[in-house]
């Protein structure tokens, strides 16, 4: 079946939610999973799994719950950051406050008080579109950012604002190590992404999908517009509150407000886009970009061997970052997914049976 693509979307079901088509896409993913579940824990050292992988599997579910809200069912949202932070205080509280609550429990709930935030925080999006509705999700962030600085219940009590946790453990094995914690990061990450791919190739992806292209159109057909929203709302901050906690409580260890500040908003926005808008695969391409490029561009004047101030070479890594995603979004305002989709076109010649 051919078709035309529009902007950053495809103009056919068939074509959007094709997001794994092909036997060589299924081969390249089985393997790539089994060499993160088998060679990588062996091969990495300390430093990798705590300043890449680690960051990188949770950013990309953060991208990949982001992803389906505005990629898929095309509501732009600024408030990732504070759903993370929900995510993570929430799961702090359940992890600190209940006798024995088990670690994915916690994680869990936490996705949960972030589902609830979200829905909350979408009921505008029945009214306004566009950057209205960014304005309104932003909100979000300037509330909770406040919230948890000064309401001190959230944080137990603490003194000083920030939280932190120790002694995770899954049944009794221990999460501590960075091979342990990466593993943890990655099981999830495996999880929630079958069931986002799973999701946006079923009726509610396709709702959402029909409300993105066109809404009014598709409330002609019969698809409620309220549902379709909500529902999303709905999933992308549940992940991305599952996101969060991992993030305070596998990555970081311990956290403040700032940690899921309005930068990190913009951070998985740019990652959606760089990545790919409605593409699972786009959130890990995004993610991967964002999280490898300042380290490379840290450690190029020392492997060219150019001395530079570590001031000045901070200040350059950011403009040269800017600069980079500008350019990036010129050249390819499809994304990343897209030219794995260029790609992949031409890997059909390979002797693979269809």
């Amino acid at each position: 079946m051919l078709y035309r693509e529009n902007g950053q979307f495809k103009t056919s079901y068939r074509a959007d939610q094709q997001i794994f088509p092909i036997l060589q896409d299924r081969v390249l993913i089985l393997a790539l999973v089994a060499l993160a579940f088998i060679a990588v824990p062996f091969l990495a050292s300390e430093y990798t799994f705590r300043a890449v992988l680690i960051p990188f599997l949770i950013l990309s579910l953060a991208a990949l719950g982001l992803n389906v809200l505005v990629g898929y069912c095309g509501q732009i949202s600024l408030g990732t950051g504070a759903f993370m932070a929900i995510g993570a205080y929430g799961a702090y509280n359940f992890f600190v406050r209940v006798p024995g609550m088990p670690l994915i429990a916690a994680l869990l709930l936490g996705g949960a008080c972030s589902t609830t935030v979200g829905v909350l925080f979408g009921l505008p999006s029945l009214r306004i579109k566009g950057l209205y509705l960014a304005v309104a999700t932003l909100a979000a962030q300037f509330f909770t950012d406040w919230a948890f600085l000064r309401i001190r219940w959230f944080t137990n009590d603490s003194s000083s604002g920030s939280v932190s946790v120790a002694g995770l453990n899954v049944l009794g094995w221990p999460i501590e190590t960075p091979v342990q914690k990466y593993l943890f990061c990655l099981g999830f990450v495996c999880v929630f992404a079958l069931l986002a791919k799973n999701l946006v190739r079923g009726n509610i992806g396709r709702e959402w999908m029909a409300i993105r292209d066109m809404d009014v159109a598709a409330a002609v057909i019969g698809i409620r517009p309220v549902y379709a929203k909500l529902t999303a709302f709905a999933v992308s901050s549940f992940i991305v509150g599952v996101a969060g906690a991992l993030w305070g409580f596998v990555h970081l260890g311990s956290w403040e407000p700032a940690a899921f500040s309005v930068d990190r908003s913009f951070q998985l926005l740019f990652m959606v886009i760089i990545g790919g808008l409605g593409s699972i695969a786009g959130s890990f391409f995004g993610a991967a970009f964002i999280v490898l490029l300042p380290i490379l561009l840290d450690a190029l004047p020392s492997m060219m061997g150019i001395p530079i101030d570590t001031a000045l070479a901070a200040h350059l890594t950011y403009m040269i970052f800017g600069a980079l995603i500008v350019f990036f979004l010129i050249v390819e305002p499809h994304g990343i997914a897209r030219l794995w989709a260029t790609g992949r076109e031409k890997l059909r010649l390979w002797p693979f049976p269809h």
